[in-house]
C-alpha cells in the first residue's frame, strides 16, 4: 500500500487546471485551487471563477454539485504557503517554461513533503526545475492529463532524471485507483506519447488530403467507426479539441524535433493557420472544420475557405464494412479496400504504424506504454501495434515495401527472428514482443484488474456466459448485442443461482462490453410479438424476467451488480435486484420504458418503491414519494453519474463506486466476499403502504392538466395513468399495505395492456428505427 494522497493543491484555475481540481473533488478529496491576483478588491476572483466555470460545464466536470465543496480557492500571492498542507501538488499555469519556472522557484520554499508535478504537455523537465534544490527535484515530475479530464482515461507520467521512484508510484498508484485514470509512462520528448503520435497521424492525415483531393466529409467518414476510431473522426474531433491547441501542439513538434525524420509532417498548412488568426477555432470560436447554420451542419472547403452543407459520403467501402460487428475485422477490411476510402485509410494507417515504430525508445520503454496511450488519450479502439496485429504485421510489411513506405529497422528485425505479432496469448497471461531487447515480456497488469477472459468458462449460451472468478464467486457474463436482456441471460441467471446455492459463496453481475452494461430488454422481440398480437408470449416474457429479479432478491447468497455505462430499462431492474451494486463512476442508469411507450414491468416500479418508502414510517403522507418515484419513471431520468443514481435511488448509499473501470469486477467480487463473510441473509418479503385510488386520481388529474396545457399528449398521458395506477397499488384504500408480489402484478398488467395500444407500438419503432423518441 501506498502512502494516501488527502489533500491536493492546484495551481491555476484555468480550463485544466479546475478540471483537475473537480476531478480530485469527485474521488472525495480535499482541494486547494488558487491562481494570480487580477484584482485587488476580489484577490480569490479567478480560483473562484473557474469552479463556477467547472460547475457549468458540459459536459459536467463534477458527479454532482455537491462535491464543489470540497475545493477551497484562494489566491497565489496570499496563500501560496498552503501547499505546505498538501501531499500532492498539481500546476496547470501558463503554458510557459518562464512562468512556470519561477512559481516552483515559490513553491520548492513552502512546499514542505509534497510531491510536485506539473500539466505541461511538452515542456522539458530539465528547463523546468533549473536552479530548484535537490529536494525537489526528487519530488518533482510531469503528471500530464488530458482534457475533459473527468472523461479522459489518460495520465501520462514522465519523471525527470532526479525523480523518485517512490514518489512516481505513489502519485501513479493514486491516480490508477482513486482518479480512475490509465497511467502511462512515457520519456522527456515534445508532446511525450499520445500527442506526438496522435499529432502526427491528423497531419499525415492532412497531407494525404491534399496530395488525393478528399473533402472535410470524406475523412471524417473514414477515419472514425471503420478504422476503430471516435466517430467524430478527425476534424469533428479537432473542432472539439480546438484548432488552437492543435496547431500548438503540432509547432511545438515542429520547433522540438530536428533530428526527426518526418519532421516535415508537423509542418501546419497555410489554411490551417489562416483558420486560427481568422478565430475559427472549432467549438469555441463558433466555427472551425464544421460551422452549425440554423439546424443545419455545413462543412468547409478547403480549397475556396468557405461553408457548404455537409455531405453525405458514401464508399464503397465503408459500406462494406457499416455492419461488422468485430472492430479488428472491420479494420482489417477497411484498410485492404481499394476504393478512395480505402486508399487514403491504408496510407494513413500504414505511415503511422511505421512512424510509431520508430519512435519505441524514444517516447516510451515498450509498445504497451504507447498503445495504452492511444486506447486512453485518443479513444482508439487499438493501439498502434494491437492494430498491426489486427491487419497482420507480415503481410502489411510487405505491402509497405511496395507502396514505398520505409519499415521500420526493429519491425524487419522482429520478423526475420520469427516473431509474427506484438503480443501472443498465453493462457491467461499476454505477452508483448520487447523490440530493443529482441523477447517477449510479460504484459504489465492492472492495478486491481480482473479480466474476465483470464477466468474459466462454467456454462456458455449464445447470450451469456457463467465463469469462475475465483475464491468462491461466480460470474454472469452477458454477450448479447447492447448486453440486451434475454431468455439466455434470463437462464443464465436462474442457472447461476443453483450452482451458487449449493457451491459458491455469491455471484457477479457484470462484462467488459464497451459501453453498456445492458441497454434495457430485448425492445425488438417486444415490438415483433406485438405486432404479432402474441399476447401469450409477451406475457410469458414478462413472467421470466419478474422470476428472475423475484429471485435474484430472494436468493441465500449474494448477488452483486456491476454497472458501467448505460444500465437502461431492463438493465437497470436486473441491478435493482441485486443484494447490492459495485458502480463504476461513470454510469448512466435509468428506467427509460416510457420512452417505448411502455413502463417498467420486471420489477422497476416495485423496487423503486421500496427504496423511496420502505424505511417510512407509520402515518407520513406516502404520496409525496410516489410522485417523486413517478417524476423518475415518468421523465425517463438517466443519472449523469453513479453518485447522481443515489440522488434517485437507483444506488443506495451502501453502494460502492470504483472510480477506474478496469478495476470494477475485482471490486465487485469483493463486495461479494465481503456480504458473504459477514452471514449474508437475503431481505424478507416487502410491502410498502400506498395511497391507493385516492392518490392515482390525484396523479391522473395532474397529467390531464397537462394534456390540456399541451405539455404532454393523450398518449403520454395514457402511459403516465397506467405508471400511476402501478405506483399508487391499484384499486385499494389510501394507506394500504401492498406487497412486491402485488405490485408485479400491477406492472405485468399495464406493460401488456400498453402493447396492444398502436401509439406504444408506434413508439417502439421509432426508438428501433431512428433511435429517437416519438411524441405521439
Amino acid at each position: 500500500m501506498t502512502e494516501p494522497v488527502k489533500k491536493v493543491g492546484v495551481l491555476g484555475a484555468g480550463v485544466m487546471g479546475s478540471g483537475i481540481a473537480a476531478h480530485l473533488a469527485n474521488a472525495g478529496v480535499r482541494v486547494v485551487l488558487l491562481d494570480v491576483v487580477v484584482d485587488k478588491g476580489d484577490k480569490n476572483k479567478l480560483a473562484r471563477e473557474g469552479v463556477a466555470k467547472a460547475l457549468k460545464a458540459r459536459p459536467a466536470a463534477f458527479f454532482h454539485p455537491r462535491f464543489a465543496d470540497l475545493i477551497e480557492v484562494g489566491n497565489l500571492d496570499d496563500d501560496l504557503e498552503r501547499v505546505g498542507e498538501c501531499d500532492w501538488v498539481v500546476e496547470a499555469v501558463k503554458e510557459d517554461v518562464e512562468v512556470k519556472r519561477a512559481l516552483f522557484a515559490r513553491v520548492d520554499a513552502v512546499r514542505k513533503n509534497a510531491i510536485v508535478t506539473t500539466n505541461t504537455s511538452g515542456l522539458p523537465i530539465k528547463s523546468l526545475v533549473e536552479g530548484r534544490s535537490a529536494e525537489f527535484k526528487k519530488a518533482f515530475f510531469v503528471t500530464h492529463f488530458f482534457n475533459p479530464v473527468r472523461y479522459m482515461s489518460l495520465l501520462e507520467i514522465v519523471a525527470g532524471d532526479a525523480t523518485s521512484l517512490d514518489a512516481v508510484a505513489r502519485i501513479a498508484d493514486f491516480a490508477a485507483v482513486w482518479l480512475g485514470k490509465g497511467v502511462v509512462y512515457g520519456k522527456d520528448t515534445p508532446n511525450f506519447i499520445a500527442n506526438r503520435i496522435g499529432c502526427y497521424a491528423m497531419m499525415s492525415v492532412l497531407r494525404a488530403m491534399g496530395e488525393g483531393g478528399y473533402s472535410v466529409e470524406e475523412i471524417d467518414a473514414v477515419f472514425g467507426t471503420p478504422l476503430g476510431r471516435p466517430k467524430s473522426a478527425v476534424f469533428r474531433t479537432a473542432d472539439m479539441v480546438g484548432l488552437d491547441t492543435f496547431v500548438h501542439v503540432a509547432k511545438n513538434c515542429y520547433a522540438n524535433l530536428a533530428g526527426d525524420e518526418e519532421r516535415d509532417v508537423f509542418k501546419v498548412p497555410g489554411y490551417l493557420e489562416d483558420m486560427v488568426r481568422r478565430g475559427w477555432l472549432g467549438d469555441k470560436g463558433g466555427q472551425g472544420f464544421y460551422k452549425k447554420v440554423g439546424s443545419e451542419i455545413s462543412a468547409l472547403d478547403l480549397k475556396t475557405m468557405e461553408y457548404a452543407p455537409s455531405k453525405k459520403i458514401r464508399f464503397d467501402s465503408i459500406g462494406a464494412v457499416r455492419n461488422i460487428d468485430d472492430a479488428k475485422e472491420r479494420l482489417r477490411q477497411m484498410v485492404s479496400a481499394t476504393d478512395r476510402g480505402g486508399e487514403i485509410a491504408w496510407r494513413v494507417t500504414a505511415e503511422t504504424l511505421a512512424y510509431t515504430a520508430r519512435r519505441v525508445g524514444e517516447i516510451a520503454d515498450d509498445i504497451v506504454n504507447i498503445d495504452r496511450a492511444m486506447r486512453w488519450g485518443y479513444n482508439w479502439a487499438f493501439g498502434p501495434f494491437e492494430m498491426w496485429d489486427a491487419i497482420g504485421v507480415e503481410t502489411s510489411a510487405l505491402r509497405m515495401d511496395k507502396a514505398g513506405i520505409k519499415v521500420p529497422e526493429n519491425i524487419k528485425a522482429m520478423l526475420k527472428s520469427g516473431r509474427k505479432s506484438f503480443y501472443e496469448e498465453k493462457g491467461a497471461a499476454t505477452t508483448y514482443c520487447d523490440i530493443a531487447a529482441k523477447k517477449s515480456v510479460a504484459v504489465p497488469p492492472l492495478p486491481r484488474a480482473l479480466k474476465l477472459g483470464g477466468t474459466r468458462v462454467v456454462k456458455e449460451k449464445v447470450g451469456a456466459l457463467l465463469r469462475d472468478l475465483g475464491d468462491g464467486v461466480l460470474c454472469v457474463e452477458f454477450r448479447t448485442k447492447m448486453n440486451a436482456i434475454d431468455d439466455d441471460i434470463l437462464a443464465m441467471l436462474h442457472e447461476a443461482m443453483d450452482e451458487a446455492e449449493k457451491n459458491y459463496a455469491g455471484i457477479v453481475i457484470g462484462n467488459e462490453a464497451e459501453s453498456a452494461f445492458s441497454a434495457g430488454a430485448n425492445l425488438m422481440l417486444v415490438w415483433m410479438l406485438a405486432q404479432q398480437q402474441n399476447w401469450t408470449e409477451i406475457d410469458r416474457a414478462i413472467t421470466m424476467f419478474q422470476a428472475a429479479t423475484k429471485r435474484l432478491h430472494a436468493t441465500t447468497v449474494p448477488v452483486v451488480a456491476a454497472p458501467f455505462g448505460l444500465a437502461l430499462g431492463g438493465g437497470c431492474e436486473i441491478a435493482l435486484g441485486c443484494a447490492a451494486i459495485r458502480a463504476n463512476a461513470e454510469l448512466y442508469m435509468g428506467l427509460v420504458e416510457m420512452g417505448a411507450g411502455l413502463i417498467p414491468a420486471g420489477g422497476g416500479c416495485t423496487m423503486m418503491l421500496n427504496r423511496w418508502l420502505g424505511d417510512l414510517p407509520d402515518g407520513v403522507d406516502a404520496l409525496q414519494y410516489v410522485r417523486k418515484v413517478f417524476e423518475i419513471i415518468g421523465m425517463a431520468k438517466v443519472s449523469m453519474s453513479a453518485e447522481e443514481a443515489r440522488t434517485y435511488r437507483f444506488l443506495n448509499e451502501r453502494d460502492g463506486v470504483t472510480m477506474n473501470r478496469d478495476q470494477l469486477i475485482h471490486d465487485a467480487k469483493e463486495t461479494v466476499l465481503g456480504l458473504a463473510r459477514a452471514g449474508y441473509r437475503p431481505a424478507p418479503a416487502r410491502a410498502v403502504r400506498l395511497p391507493g385510488e385516492s392518490g392515482y386520481a390525484t396523479i391522473r388529474a395532474g397529467l390531464w392538466a397537462m394534456v390540456k396545457s399541451h405539455a404532454i399528449t393523450e398518449h403520454d398521458a395514457l402511459i403516465g395513468g397506467k405508471l400511476a395506477k402501478t405506483l399508487t397499488g391499484g384499486n385499494v384504500a389510501q394507506n394500504t399495505l401492498v406487497t412486491d408480489t402485488q405490485l408485479f402484478e400491477l406492472e405485468r398488467e399495464a406493460f401488456l395492456s400498453l402493447c396492444g395500444e398502436e401509439k406504444s407500438q408506434a413508439r417502439m419503432q421509432a426508438l428501433l428505427t431512428s433511435g429517437k423518441p416519438l411524441r405521439n
